[in-house]
């Protein structure tokens, strides 16, 4: 891996490697990038790795390995702290805490202010649920630039400086691909957050599309309009400039209201499901945003005299709202899926590409001529057609590569037919079925009976996941954990210190690595098809039907395969792990579909029977306990 990553560094070229846990992955794609005398981003899916990276793997490298680099961690501003915010804020009488634990916050962060030399906030054992934290962050909106009285201490400034005479870069995902579509925008012409670099190597790559589908696309919502009232109403607290904005302000208010209730109308009766829209629905729309566009717009004229930074971010926001909300109500970029949804108290209109690979070809690949993308997941049965068509690598309808693209899959380190079992028991329900979460429920049951717990129940639906918590929360005779309940890094760091089960959804099936007796049972309600009622996965469902292809067949499959294996992953992360995978959905081996995704999991024993799995875990048992 390590010589295909220095060829084409060398040869400016692109490679797609899978190469899972225990390969030596991280080391592979850095020493080549280190030697390439190039400039190169490496860009992770999690901060997870992005620290480890930093943390580990790099000063490792210093220690053994007679390398002269300079590398600079790269993250969004709203990691670092303001220091002119916390000057401000501390000075101002007006600044008030909503509690004992946001003072203690504020006490922290002050104190820490004085000796971090980063600002970073993964420094401080900081509760994610502070408050505080977002009124002293960095932000684009409230920057002043060079005009700061801190310009010259800035975290964020310092560490641009560093990132332009870095070797590496390291950011994740979500700061690239903001930054790309800052740099490929034209009105923002010239605007980068990322210094200028030419090569990308992209590790945990199987997110890169979910990723650039969110940052190529656009949104608006309540919660949104809300932030940016109350923004404006602390930022022009007692109006000193005489601005005279708030009658303005309380139109936006109720505009507001009006038009979310009017989107609200739109969404579909008792029912959590997202309404896409069509173009017939543009005249409508237009008509509920066309009123809240111009209050927002002459808000935003109204203050742009202010000499205030907060002010003058506030007057940016304001237009942004306006023009995305346009852009939403407009539907006129038929290449992009329209739709509205409540989430989480909250009402969204959102908008998105349909095709993401090529608007990769467009803006990713002009400004990189080397890309690599690696993952322990990026090859669905062996093979890495899907992934180049998905990522821009390859024509849509023939499979030929568009670029010149190297490709390799490492095999896995791991024996994974002595250290782990699959039971696929055939004898549930299909998950349609009513009955369907409570015999999954059944089975977590005997099966933590079996390992004594230590197991990840992980879900496809927060619905089902809420559902078998309920039924077993109080039979289960261990510690019993529910994702939301707490931080998810707490939730970790509890589950390895004594036997437990953790009922969990999408963010425990990707990025977390618990190695040793702790996990020793993986269990997998059902097949991790995407909604079909997600507008996107709809609109390019539709897509590749109106090009002839099979689309189940070729992207919704492979995409729900490459899924299950992020699942699946959780199990092994070392020689010395062994334990058992539970797939509970029938249509793993019942369906003529189903064979996709077995071959794209480690070959291992099978079997649907709880007796045969129960002699295998016991035998291993045995083996683990003889002498020697």
């Amino acid at each position: 891996m390590a010589r295909l990553v220095r060829r084409v560094l060398a040869e400016r070229r692109f490679a797609l490697i899978e190469a899972g846990t225990g390969t030596g992955k991280t080391l592979a794609y850095l020493i080549p990038a280190i030697l390439s005398g190039r400039r190169v981003v490496i860009s992770t899916a999690t901060k997870t790795l992005q620290e480890q990276i930093v943390g580990k793997d790099l000063p490792r490298l210093r220690e053994v390995v007679d390398l002269d680099f300079r590398a600079t961690v790269m993250k969004g501003r709203s990691n670092y702290l303001c220091l002119w915010r916390l000057e401000r804020a501390d000075d101002d009488p007006r600044f008030t805490l909503a509690s004992r634990h946001e003072a203690r916050a504020f006490q922290l962060i002050r104190d820490w202010s004085r000796e971090t030399e980063t600002g970073d906030k993964a420094e401080l054992d900081l509760p994610e649920n502070v408050l505080v934290w977002r009124a002293l962050s960095a932000t684009s909106e409230t920057c002043a630039g060079q005009r700061c009285p801190r310009h010259a201490q800035c975290f964020v400034t310092r560490m641009r400086q560093q990132a332009v005479d870095s070797d590496l870069l390291i950011v994740n995902h979500h700061l690239l691909f903001a930054d790309l579509a800052l740099k490929t925008t034209r009105a923002n012409a010239g605007a980068e957050v990322i210094p200028r670099y030419e090569a990308v190597v992209f590790d945990e790559a199987h997110a890169v599309e979910d990723v650039a589908t969110e940052y190529f696309g656009c949104g608006a919502s309540d919660y949104r309009l809300e932030d940016l009232l109350h923004d404006a109403r602390s930022a022009l607290a007692g109006d000193k400039e005489q601005l005279g904005a708030g009658p303005l302000m309380l139109k936006i208010e109720a505009v507001s209201e009006n038009l979310f209730h009017t989107v609200n109308r739109m969404l579909p009766r008792g029912s959590d499901q997202p309404r896409r829209f069509t173009r017939a629905d543009a005249p409508a729309l237009q008509e509920a945003t066309g009123e809240l566009c111009d209050v927002l717009m002459a808000f935003a004229s109204r203050i742009a005299r202010s000499e205030d930074p907060d002010v003058q971010g506030i007057g940016r926001r304001a237009k942004e709202i306006s023009g995305d909300l346009e852009f939403l109500s407009g539907m006129e970029n038929p290449t992009f899926v329209y739709w509205a949804e409540a989430r989480a108290r909250a009402t969204f209109l959102r908008a998105a590409p349909i095709d993401v690979a090529n608007e990769l070809r467009e803006r990713l690949y002009q400004v990189a001529n080397t890309v690599v993308f690696t993952s322990a997941t990026l090859a669905a049965q062996g093979r890495l057609d899907f992934a180049k068509r998905r990522l821009g690598l390859a024509d849509p309808e023939t499979g030929e590569d568009l670029y010149a693209v190297e490709a390799l899959v490492v095999s896995s380190p791991f024996d994974f037919l002595t250290q782990a079992a699959l039971y696929a028991p055939t004898a549930l329900p299909e998950p349609a079925d009513p009955r369907f979460v409570e015999q999954v429920a059944e089975e977590i049951y005997a099966l933590c009976e079996l390992t004594g717990g230590r197991a990840f129940a992980l879900f496809t639906s927060l619905r089902n996941m809420t559902e078998a918590h309920r039924l077993l929360k109080d039979r289960l005779p261990y510690r019993v954990l529910l994702q939301g309940e707490r931080p998810k890094q707490a939730l970790l760091a509890e589950f390895k210190e004594r036997p437990a089960v953790l009922f969990a959804a999408h963010s425990f099936w990707e990025g977390v690595d618990v190695v040793g007796d702790a996990l020793s049972l993986v269990i997998i309600d059902k097949l991790p098809f995407a909604s079909p009622a997600d507008p996107v996965v709809a609109a390019r469902v539709e897509l590749l039907k109106a090009r002839g292809h099979d689309a189940f067949g070729e992207y919704q499959v492979p995409q729900a395969a490459l899924a299950l294996r992020q699942g699946f992953g959780r199990l092994i992360r070392s020689r010395r792990d062994r334990g058992i995978v539970a797939v509970l959905d029938r249509r793993l081996t019942t369906k003529s579909y189903g064979r996709a995704f077995l071959a794209s999991l480690p070959r291992c024993p099978r079997t649907a029977d709880r007796r045969v799995i129960a002699q295998w875990w016991e035998r291993g048992r045995a083996a683990s306990c003889e002498p020697g």
